[in-house]
């Protein structure tokens, strides 16, 4: 089984995923997680999936996504470690400048 590990900013971007989700759907918000966790798991089977944004940062990471969300990886620390979940519509290269 292919390890993953979350960083404590993926872990809050999760639960406001989900509250947000479930504020109108309980059982979506679930689903989604639960889509989220297979992406975390195929990523860290294959840890170089993904694709690098230069033109958000200078990190050494990789992005994969997944609906509307972008699941930024630390594709060379074992076990891989989710850094973030983040909307597409987010500032993302404000939020990344701050990790």
């Amino acid at each position: 089984m292919s390890r993953f590990k979350l960083s404590t900013p993926a872990r809050q971007d999760l639960r406001e995923i989900r509250d947000y989700i479930a504020q109108d759907n309980i059982p979506a918000a679930r689903n989604f997680l639960a889509k989220l966790t297979q992406a975390f798991r195929s990523i860290a089977a294959m840890p170089g999936k993904g694709h690098a944004r230069k033109d958000l940062t200078d990190l050494p990471v990789r992005f994969w996504p997944v609906g509307s969300y972008l699941i930024v990886h630390d594709p060379e620390k074992r076990p891989l470690e989710i850094l973030r979940v983040l909307h597409g519509a987010r500032d993302v290269e404000a939020i990344l400048e701050n990790q």
